[in-house]
């Protein structure tokens, strides 16, 4: 027992965001057996409300062109110039997406997300000011970081927010099967940003809400960036009264 418990602390431990992947494909059998593994998380009433869809090859190369072209529509609005974001609305190609992934964070949870920014940023030789050191950096996120295999997540939007619960159960255990067989991870929620590439290439069933996307590969030796892990806090508990 004592064995399995440090088994699992350093696969989980292991685990953490790749930004930097060989072109090499996942094989089927591999993605076949992640996914059997997916099914062993809990689920509200065993109800499953959340689907994937996962692009590799040339579908993959396309969608990844199609983010790019979209978040560069975007790039006035996100620089704040005048009248960026009444141009970007008429012009028919404001982002699409079913939650809006641009909005301010939690008064409480800024600071948290500030300072990864800064770190993660940092360790791209990017400063506060450089935009377009962090526009290069964001594109990057958009193209899924060179990926091999492009997830989508989806939830039931008449389960929420119990489908967003068991769906973040389901890509947790994903992400640690992948690690277990050697494939490396990275949630991108800047991909639920817009629908439009997804649903050119997948039929996304109607009550389906696109909440992340994620890459899937082979991490690249010897990148720097693939160096960079995120500060994990505790857990937070609620003392009591």
């Amino acid at each position: 027992m004592t064995n399995l418990a440090e088994t699992f602390s350093c696969l989980a431990a292991s685990r953490h965001a790749v930004r930097a992947y060989k072109p090499d494909p996942v094989p089927s059998s591999i993605l076949d057996a992640i996914l059997a593994d997916a099914t062993s998380a809990p689920s509200w009433s065993n109800t499953r409300p959340f689907a994937l869809a996962l692009a590799t090859g040339e579908q993959a190369d396309r969608i990844r062109a199609a983010y790019v072209e979209e978040f560069d529509r975007t790039l006035d609005a996100q620089h704040g110039k005048p009248l960026a974001i009444p141009k970007l609305v008429l012009s028919g190609h404001a982002p699409d997406g079913d939650y809006k992934v641009w909005k301010p964070y939690p008064k409480e949870l800024r600071p948290h997300q500030a300072e990864v920014a800064r770190l993660l940023y940092g360790a791209q030789g990017v400063e506060r000011h450089d935009h377009e050191g962090r526009d290069r950096v964001n594109r990057r996120m958009a193209e899924a970081f060179g990926a091999p295999v492009i997830g989508f997540a989806f939830v039931h939007k008449g389960l929420m927010p119990f489908s967003a619960m068991d769906l973040g159960f389901m890509l947790q255990t994903l992400w640690l099967s992948a690690k277990a067989h050697g494939v490396d991870s990275c949630p991108l929620g800047i991909l639920a940003a817009w629908r439009r590439p997804v649903d050119n290439e997948f039929d996304v069933p109607k009550n389906y809400a696109l909440i992340t996307g994620f890459a899937l590969g082979y991490a690249q030796p010897h990148a720097p960036i693939n160096d960079f892990h995120a500060p994990r806090r505790p857990v937070r508990l609620i003392q009591s009264r």
